[in-house]
């Protein structure tokens, strides 16, 4: 008959169908939940000075603190990468329900996190406000340094950290290494506590060297090497070293907690968050890694970043997988948290790190935080809304093809 051609298409068309939703239910792909990146600042000019510093006036003219062109280009090019990234995940347009921006009330953090969302979020054609003005503003967060209890690390102001501090310059372990770097030229600074004038190292000769001032005569290779090693054993003994679970509780275990409470609402169906952004500190990285026990032990370097992702696998299973890029010129360092795999299970994860999370403080103790994660919805569950749509094509599929081998017994000819 004349409609024998239309319903001989149409069966094929209904078995391609069925086909497709039975590939696409043995082949689930794992969705992307949520990225989380901590990242160090971009280069700066300095806060402090040494006192026969030549270049006061040169700093005093930009402003102290301030971000420097080549901190700018390097927080820039942080937030490009992250785009080029994360093209398929965040929305091409700016949305105020996806991310979450925030940093250390310091003038130079803070400017980071705009460079970086320039270059994360360019204004497209119906966002663009001055065709000559390609930017548009987002909102970053922040609060007083007094009253940050997150990112501006370490924590100073709590007794039992000092004492801990206190117990590791006093480790024979700590000392020994700690003697190497007693040599002459510390005695132009006699006053100087060793270790303020290390971080005065980390602000000040890095950036002599990144912006190709004229070094002081003291400041050899030598000096400068060893001035390096000593900011990273003095990183070390802030958040490790000795007693590294008991600081970690105090320091980097509270930023810790604080990511895995966002991961764990990222979990919730109503959740539209996709990214969080800090832009923070050194320090704040290596605390962050000294909890995890990832910490390379090398000082992060300016736009350094530590970033999470959080997947839900083809099993209904989260998984967390944790990166460091320290190297704009390579792809990010995978981190294995140890005692897991690289993509390491949500319930896993959580156990591994709770001996470092803070127990005491905040509403949300670690224990409920912890309970919470490993008894939520279960992990099938999570999945169902996918393989009910599939299941739904194959069985109307199903029905119909029966539907037209009733229609037609002689088909297929």
């Amino acid at each position: 008959s004349n409609t024998e051609p239309i319903t001989r298409c149409l069966c094929i068309f209904l078995v391609t169908a069925l086909i497709t939703s039975i590939t696409k239910i043995l082949l689930l792909q794992r969705e992307f939940h949520l990225f989380y990146q901590v990242f160090r600042h971009g280069d700066h000019t300095p806060q402090e000075f040494f006192p026969t510093d030549n270049h006061r006036e040169v700093a005093r003219q930009q402003g102290y603190g301030q971000l420097t062109k080549l901190g700018i280009q390097q927080q820039y090019e942080l937030g490009q990468y992250m785009r080029r990234r994360y093209s398929y995940f965040l929305s091409v347009v700016y949305k105020q329900c996806e991310i979450y921006v925030q940093s250390t009330d310091c003038d130079h953090t803070l400017m980071s996190a705009q460079a970086s969302l320039a270059g994360l979020y360019p204004p497209t054609q119906g966002e663009i406000w001055n065709p000559r003005i390609l930017w548009q503003p987002i909102p970053v967060h922040t609060v007083p340094l007094s009253h940050d209890n997150l990112l501006y690390l370490p924590f100073s102001h709590c007794p039992r950290y000092s004492e801990l501090l206190r117990e590791t310059f006093e480790t024979r372990d700590f000392q020994r290494q700690f003697k190497q770097y007693k040599v002459k030229y510390f005695q132009f600074w006699k006053s100087t506590p060793i270790k303020d004038l290390a971080k005065c190292w980390k602000k000040k000769l890095i950036s002599w060297d990144i912006n190709n001032y004229t070094l002081p005569v003291w400041a050899t290779h030598g000096v400068r090497t060893k001035l390096i090693k000593l900011s990273e054993l003095l990183l070390q003994a802030e958040f490790g070293f000795h007693k590294r679970i008991q600081k970690s509780r105090l320091q980097g275990g509270i930023l810790l907690k604080n990511i895995l409470k966002h991961i764990s609402d990222a979990r919730k169906p109503s959740h539209q968050q996709k990214m969080v952004m800090y832009s923070a500190h050194a320090a704040t990285i290596v605390a962050l890694q000294m909890a995890l026990n990832v910490f390379n032990g090398k000082l992060p370097p300016y736009s350094a970043c530590h970033f999470f992702e959080l997947y839900q696998e083809t099993n209904g299973q989260y998984t967390i997988e944790m990166y460091y890029r320290n190297n704009s010129l390579r792809g990010p360092h995978p981190l294995t948290l140890p005692g897991c795999k690289f993509r390491c299970p949500l319930e896993r994860f959580t156990q591994l790190v709770y001996p470092v999370l803070d127990i005491k403080r905040g509403k949300l103790s670690v224990l409920g935080q912890s309970r919470w994660i490993l008894n939520s919805i279960p992990v099938w569950y999570q999945n169902v809304k996918h393989i009910q749509a599939h299941i739904g094509i194959l069985t109307l599929s199903l029905l119909s093809c029966l539907y037209l081998c009733i229609r037609m017994p002689n088909f297929p000819p």
